[in-house]
């Protein structure tokens, strides 16, 4: 599992924390003296190098807030955080919905459960923005309160253990069969053992969209009350098969996150896949390239997304923060939505780890309540 990623990034770029008036609680994760990112696994590596400094895309960038430093959380380790001063601890946001819903509760003073081993706690006022590798799908509404502002482009594809070619190019029809099948499926010589990540992860609800699956079948072991971690290829034993995020696969090969489960996974024979044949990246060892053509081409390219209250970055809003409306305005060179290709954005970090400009600059707007 990919735990503590923070730290070991902060460690890997020589950000010191201390000294920048920043709490560190028992989680050794920092207290925010501004804004709160928390929610999906895929783009939190990315988040956090922004957050706390890296200079990896060419040039030295930390993207702060009116001066004041931003926390991002990671989607795994220990059971609570604490995101600000004096702020209650509660149940770590484990994936995008889980992101999401923590943010609606922060809006509307909703208590909120993050996993089991914490009570529900009212938190108001401690997540300012959830990190989404999913969109607003049904969501969507005009009108809506939240707003999904483009943070970059992403695909999925799959990581498997194999050591023959049979599980290497799966189709979209041979996907589709082995997630929704209630008997074994076997591929060339290898009866394929379906994995998948945990409830709340966008990176498990967009691969059921892409391929077509509504109802998981029962040979997917780990299907309900699952915590298996997305983006983790060391949990894969033989022949199994689990959804992946290709800028993460990308970013972890290349070095550029705290924590690579890619290094030693690969050297147990686990891959990433290539879904109908066309592969995720291109390059070899340190040195992988997103492939466009993969990111760009339906079903297996998406968008990610940062997703903030709409009054908060609306400037004819009474509720408007132009903090926080300046870190999701991708025209500004260093915000977090930035896709500039120049050292000194961050677009370039964000390319570092794997992901590409989005499709769209254009906010999508969802809930018509939370």
């Amino acid at each position: 599992m990919k735990i503590k990623k923070v730290v070991a990034l902060g460690a890997a770029v020589g950000v010191a924390l201390a000294g920048l008036g920043m709490a560190v609680p028992a989680n050794a994760e920092p207290v925010s003296n501004s804004y709160v990112m928390v929610g999906s696994d895929t783009l939190q590596d990315a988040a956090n190098a922004l957050a706390n400094g890296t200079s990896i895309g060419g040039a030295p960038i930390r993207v702060t807030a009116g001066g004041n430093t931003i926390g991002s959380y990671d989607a795994f380790g220990s059971s609570a955080i604490q995101t600000k001063n004096s702020g209650a601890y509660f149940g770590r946001p484990a994936g995008s919905g889980a992101g999401v819903n923590a943010l609606r509760a922060s809006i509307t003073g909703a208590t909120y459960s993050g996993n089991a081993a914490v009570p529900a706690r009212v938190i108001s006022g401690q997540v300012d923005i959830a990190r989404s590798s999913s969109g607003a799908g049904t969501n969507a509404n005009s009108n809506g309160l939240l707003a999904y502002v483009p943070f970059g482009r992403d695909a999925v594809a799959y990581a498997y253990n194999g050591t023959n070619a049979d599980l290497a190019a799966l189709t979209t029809a041979q996907l589709k069969q082995i997630y929704e099948s209630n008997t074994p499926v076997t591929i060339g010589s290898t009866v394929v053992k379906p994995r998948i990540p945990q409830n709340g992860s966008g990176t498990r609800s967009f691969f059921l969209g892409a391929i077509g699956v509504t109802t998981l079948g029962s040979t997917v072991g780990d299907s309900s009350a699952n915590t298996t971690p997305e983006n983790d290829a060391s949990i894969l034993a033989a022949d199994e098969i689990i959804p992946f995020s290709a800028a993460s696969w990308v970013a972890q090969s290349n070095g550029a996150t705290g924590v690579n489960t890619t290094a030693a996974a690969s050297a147990a024979n686990v891959h990433l896949g290539s879904p109908n044949g066309v592969a995720a990246f291109t390059g070899t060892g340190a040195a992988l390239v997103p492939n466009a053509s993969f990111y760009n081409a339906a079903p297996f390219g998406r968008d990610t997304y940062l997703v903030v209250e709409y009054a908060r970055i609306n400037p004819t809003d009474p509720k408007y923060d132009v903090n926080l409306a300046n870190l999701l305005d991708p025209s500004k060179a260093t915000s977090l939505t930035n896709t500039g290709s120049f050292s000194s954005t961050t677009g370039a970090v964000k390319r570092k780890f794997g992901f590409l400009a989005p499709s769209s600059t254009t906010l999508i707007r969802a809930y018509a309540s939370l």
